[in-house]
């Protein structure tokens, strides 16, 4: 017979998991690495790099993959190190120290539910600013002692890795993490084995495991469902953070809402608050409102229950921003929820739109979290006034000024974004109770007792660390774009440590205007060209894929980049991720921010920058608003000048070159003999002393605690009380006045010939009566005068509101009194407002009925 040149089969190859064999005497190890503690720990870090500082790096400073990866051998060799052993035992104790501490039951008890999640680059449940301030806001939450857990996604894929083309094209690739080697653990039931939570969908239930991560105090649970219990179409779910259509979008926010109420439900967890960050976990409340009335309540006493511990913060500042779901998409997924909630599918959508009985309008998760919690915030003051007015078409009857939504300016996480260097000047320097009392300005003013030459020194430690950074991490990658090593190899040599050095980092959104440097090419050449005044900028950032404006913007950047008069001077850095945005806050010496105002919520990058010396230069808007003081940074100005965008990008941008021109260029560069700039130094101490503390996550979670938390816990305990008697007296009393309300007429309106004919004088006052028939109700209306005067661009606002006085009661008539006046001439508007009152309701937008008379 022939014999065949080869004979072989494939292979069915058999995945199977080695897991590190450490030590006993090291076994404290594999309990820090499983607890993110450690990413704002210094000494925990410290810690895992002494184990293979190389390995270390090579690992992406992932502790559970560095025991993974050591070998045995090293491991019986660290074993025995008395060094290591002493230097593990003393974080340990600190770590069980921090641990050990029972939370505080004095504050209100919560849980909060996120699309995405910053804890560190390890970890890849992350985009930007959504996720790096839901991370911040747990590891304060732990170092506060709070009571709090989260609810989340384990995505497959997570976001996308930014690699950039010869010509600057973004590349999105998509890598697939290993959840073995992860700081998680699987979520286990009593029986050993993995939790599965059940949700439904349409006729079919999705199946997700839980993982648990364990950051610090907090227990944060990821659902995850790319499993073999799904079909391909729902183990996609969690692939990728804001990946896929619509429908998967939907998919998507089913899970985070529903599902996570479920994890919660399976896990034994009932919180006093549901704290909904942004409205992708919006459907959380759909299946809290379900177990209510699975108990045999009503569907309106449900939403009180419901309303009363909900909270909802929104980050969009534009209509555009929200997700919208055509009616069609949401029914196939959710049509079988009204029979269970007892109320008609219109009911149900219309709480999605913001004109309920419009059946042309999407449904809107955002409109429905409004209207399933008693209160909404936005994250910064202007952010909060730009809000009122998205959502006052919830609220017919109000205008923005009257709203109830809040704002709590956002804050970040100290110990995370706080450079090593400067912990350590803060802790020489600064009162021992710093870290306790984050935000007390008196503190921060020791800054000013710190000598100049320290403070210089310590910036240019890390403005030098920055720098060898970018020539380590880059190295590769440029020599793949650029071609020819040499250039590269040049672009090395010129980043310049002692150059005035600007940072613009953030997502490539056009509203973020990262073009707006380049306005003017050949001012900007002048600029960063001066010979005795050297000026480089670093950009970074990435575009959603589907953002074919923000990706140009990006390829924009990089074709000027490498222009010969740029070259070295303007950098792009490819994959902007928490570990590079570590190094840029603290390594630049200008934090830039362009927004167009009004759009940016509130940005938190600037406030990192603040932490380390590093001042800002931004436009006058989200957190900067409040945020900036004369002598401590630069501010843009907020007004506009040109309705036209591409005029006011030109003068924003001629401001900015005038700026670095004539106050930031000269003020850096008046250096001493010692080779810093004594006026730069007193900006840097100004900036610390008089914005940093302001800005503290621990400033953000004690606002949040004061201005809403607290308040739902107390309203829903009394609702709940007795046998949640109120609940259910308030539900009554609602839907009582809601049958009458059409009932309920104005029978007589007594007031003076002047006041009928509208010409009155100012400063007088003017007596008014009105007699409503309350349709069998007992005292449940408010009368009230409204005066609106309208601003220089025709928009009306409310000039005054008098309040009218119950002065005598018929049967069903009840007469009002009440006193105006009008103190200033000109042109207003005068009206009557009817509205349903009760002491028990926690403000007007909870049981939005009102009637307009004249």
């Amino acid at each position: 017979m022939k014999i065949k040149a080869s004979n072989a089969n494939n292979p069915c190859w058999k995945p199977i998991t080695v897991k590190s064999n450490v030590p006993a005497e090291l076994s404290k190890l594999e309990e820090l690495a499983h607890n993110m503690w450690w990413s704002w720990n210094h000494n925990a870090r410290s810690l895992f790099r002494l184990l293979d500082e190389n390995l270390y790096e090579q690992c992406g400073q992932n502790p559970v993959l560095l025991l993974e990866r050591i070998s045995f051998e090293k491991m019986e060799k660290l074993a025995k190190d008395k060094a290591i052993i002493k230097k593990m035992n003393d974080v340990y104790d600190e770590f069980r120290a921090y641990m050990d501490v029972e939370p505080d039951k004095s504050r209100a008890s919560v849980a909060y539910l996120c699309m995405e999640y910053g804890l560190n680059q390890v970890l890849k449940i992350y985009s930007g600013g959504l996720g790096i301030l839901a991370g911040d806001y747990l590891k304060e939450a732990s170092d506060s002692n709070v009571d709090m857990c989260a609810v989340g996604f384990l995505y497959r894929y997570g976001y996308f890795t930014q690699t950039l083309s010869m010509d600057g094209q973004q590349i999105a690739n998509y890598e697939a993490q290993n959840f073995g080697t992860l700081p998680i653990e699987q979520q286990m039931n009593e029986d050993g084995t993995p939790m599965v939570v059940d949700v439904p969908y349409m006729n079919y239930h999705v199946h997700a495991y839980v993982w648990r991560v364990n950051v610090g105090r907090i227990k944060l649970y990821l659902l995850d469902t790319d499993n073999e219990m799904n079909s391909e179409f729902d183990r996609s779910i969690t692939h990728a953070l804001y990946g896929g259509d619509w429908e998967n979008r939907l998919k998507q926010e089913i899970l985070l809402g529903i599902g996570g109420v479920l994890t919660l439900k399976k896990l034994g967890i009932k919180k006093d608050v549901y704290h909904c960050n942004e409205g992708h976990a919006a459907l959380c409340n759909v299946q809290r409102l379900v177990d209510y009335v699975k108990e045999g309540m009503s569907f309106t006493m449900a939403l009180e229950l419901v309303r009363a511990s909900s909270l909802y913060t929104v980050h969009t500042p534009v209509p555009a921003g929200h997700d919208y779901f055509d009616e069609s998409l949401f029914s196939k997924y959710m049509s079988g929820y009204p029979q269970m909630l007892g109320i008609s599918w219109d009911d149900f959508i219309g709480m999605g739109r913001m004109n309920p009985d419009d059946h042309s309008e999407r449904f809107c998760m955002s409109t429905f979290a409004c209207n399933t919690s008693q209160e909404v915030n936005g994250v910064s003051w202007l952010h909060g006034e730009v809000s009122k007015k998205m959502f006052a078409g919830i609220w017919k009857g109000y205008y923005p000024e009257e709203s109830h939504v809040g704002y709590v300016t956002n804050g970040v996480h100290f110990p995370t974004w706080c450079a090593n260097e400067w912990r350590k000047l803060y802790a020489k320097h600064f009162d021992v109770n710093h870290l306790k009392d984050q935000s007390n300005q008196a503190i921060w003013e020791a800054i000013y007792n710190v000598s100049d030459d320290e403070v210089w020194e310590t910036r240019m430690a890390l403005k030098t660390k920055l720098v060898d950074y970018i020539r380590e991490q880059f190295r590769d990658s440029w020599l793949k774009n650029q071609g020819d090593p040499s250039r590269v190899i040049n672009l090395m040599e010129m980043i310049n440590p002692n150059a005035l050095l600007i940072g613009f980092g953030r997502r490539f959104a056009t509203y973020k205007r990262a073009h707006l440097l380049f306005t003017d090419l050949d001012r900007l050449a002048k600029i960063v060209n001066n010979p005795k005044h050297p000026v480089q900028f670093l950009y970074t950032g990435k575009a959603h894929p589907a953002d074919g404006a923000g990706q140009g913007l990006i390829k924009k950047i990089y074709e000027i980049s490498q222009r010969p008069e740029f070259l070295g001077k303007i950098i792009f850095l490819e994959n902007y991720d928490m570990q590079l945005a570590r190094r840029l806050v603290s390594g630049v010496d200008i934090w830039m921010n362009t927004p167009t105002r009004p759009l940016e919520a509130s940005g938190t990058s600037g406030e990192k920058a603040e932490m380390n010396g590093v001042v800002n230069l931004s436009v006058l808007d989200g957190w900067w608003l409040e945020g900036y003081r004369e002598g401590a940074g630069w501010a843009l100005t907020e007004k506009r000048t040109y309705e036209s965008q591409e005029y006011q990008d030109q003068l924003d941008a001629a401001t900015i070159y005038s700026l670095l021109e004539n106050e930031i260029m000269p003020l850096y560069y008046a250096q001493n003999a010692k080779g810093y700039s004594p006026g730069w130094i007193k900006v840097i101490k100004n900036s610390i002393a008089q914005i940093a503390p302001h800005y503290t996550m621990k400033r953000q979670l004690d606002d949040y605690y004061s201005k809403f938390y607290n308040k739902l816990r107390d309203r829903s305990n009394a609702l709940n009380a007795d046998g949640r008697k109120l609940a259910y007296e308030i539900a009554l009393w609602k839907e009582t006045v809601a049958e009458r309300w059409d009932a309920i007429n104005v029978v007589d309106i007594r007031k003076s010939e002047e006041v009928i004919n509208g010409n009155i004088e100012a400063g007088k006052k003017y007596n008014v009566e009105v007699v409503v028939d309350e349709a069998g109700l007992d005292n449940a209306v408010g009368i009230e005068l409204v005066t609106l005067q309208s601003d220089i661009h025709g928009e009306d606002h409310i000039y005054h509101v008098n309040d009218f006085e119950l002065v005598n009661v018929e049967g069903n008539r009840y007469t009002f009194r009440a006193s105006h006046s009008v103190d200033n001439a000109g042109s207003f508007k005068v009206c009557y407002r009817m509205y349903p009152k009760n002491e028990n309701l926690p403000h007007r937008q909870d049981f939005c009925y009102v009637k307009w008379f004249v």
